[in-house]
């Protein structure tokens, strides 16, 4: 059976529903998968009208009650948010509240196994602060609620892919996180996520922390000290791992197949060749091209992708939200779930 897929609405007041109804408008997303909105059925049906499509929402509050059949938008209907004071593109405790529990849903339903893997639109951190629920963002939420004390991000767009020691710390902290344990830790998470996506023998490259990976020495200490051993301890494990491998030049190599994934040694490190790849301006048409970068939490005992975008307020309820980050996580998601089911 195809994998059934639970993908939360996000933000109702930002682009999170307008993706959403787009990307359940592909007859495609009903041959990878069987999916099943997490949120307002009521908010949906504003999208699916905004957009003009021609599709019928279907509110459940069971995951046995979806039809899963191209041209159905089945909604698994919270039930939470106040049309009367809705407004898409500003910052609302009760879009903030909707947001957090949508996720909260999925998570569940997720645990309990009723679907085989979550899906997430984007939500706004003010707003869920607003609202209560004091977390950075959905990885965190995902650890609190499945119990995960070691996880990790992973950030994909095409043939790139890129997990990190750490995030968000300082740069002077992140220096002092690149450690053999934690790498060790965060390859093998990488590894076996490239496992999922259908690799089966995974190419890793180690990026280094310093300028030329040190130059032995001459400017820093940490690739003899740190990542050296742990590479030499993946290849006498039997992973194919490389490195260090000079930090300018590993994630051009990535992306052009060189590799199957690389291991980022702090947050900058790993964004930045992800945001220069991802983001793309169309000078004949004035626009931003769409983006098709996704956010996967791994370590998690469920399955979770991301959109590598955000709520994008400035164009929420406009219309013209692309839907492509969505249907690249739904395919990841679909890969990851089908895989596991083997």
């Amino acid at each position: 059976m195809k994998p059934i897929l639970a993908i939360t609405m996000g933000d109702p007041a930002g682009i999170g529903p307008e993706i959403c109804a787009r990307a359940l408008s592909h007859e495609q997303t009903y041959t990878q998968c069987r999916p099943i909105i997490v949120g307002d059925a009521k908010i949906m049906q504003l999208a699916v009208d905004l957009l003009h499509l021609p599709l019928r929402v279907n509110a459940v509050t069971d995951v046995k009650d979806a039809c899963f059949t191209n041209g159905t938008v089945d909604v698994f209907d919270l039930d939470i948010i106040d049309l009367s004071t809705f407004r898409f593109g500003e910052v609302q405790r009760q879009c903030g509240d909707a947001a957090f529990r949508y996720v909260r849903c999925a998570i569940d339903l997720a645990m309990a196994k009723k679907v085989d893997g979550t899906c997430t639109a984007p939500l706004n951190k003010e707003a869920i602060h607003l609202a209560g629920h004091n977390y950075d963002g959905h990885t965190e939420i995902y650890a609190t609620f499945t119990g995960t004390k070691k996880y990790a991000m992973l950030l994909a767009d095409g043939l790139l892919r890129v997990i990190h020691v750490s995030t968000h710390v300082s740069l002077r902290e992140a220096c002092d996180r690149c450690k053999k344990e934690r790498i060790i830790e965060v390859y093998e998470l990488i590894d076996d996520a490239c496992r999922q996506f259908g690799i089966e023998k995974p190419h890793i490259a180690v990026a280094g922390l310093n300028p030329h990976c040190s130059e032995n020495g001459l400017f820093g200490w940490e690739e003899e000290k740190e990542i050296i051993p742990a590479v030499e301890e993946l290849k006498a494990r039997g992973f194919n791992a490389e490195g260090p491998v000079p930090p300018d030049s590993v994630f051009a190599k990535a992306k052009c197949g060189w590799y199957d994934g690389v291991v980022a040694q702090y947050h900058d490190q790993g964004h930045i060749p992800l945001k220069v790849l991802g983001f793309n301006w169309d000078a004949a048409s004035g626009k931003m091209l769409p983006q098709h970068g996704v956010n996967i939490t791994l370590g998690l005992p469920i399955i979770r992708v991301s959109v590598d975008h955000g709520t994008a307020f400035d164009v929420a309820g406009k219309g013209v939200a692309a839907e492509d980050a969505l249907l690249a996580s739904i395919d990841y998601a679909t890969r990851m779930a089908s895989n596991r089911q083997h």
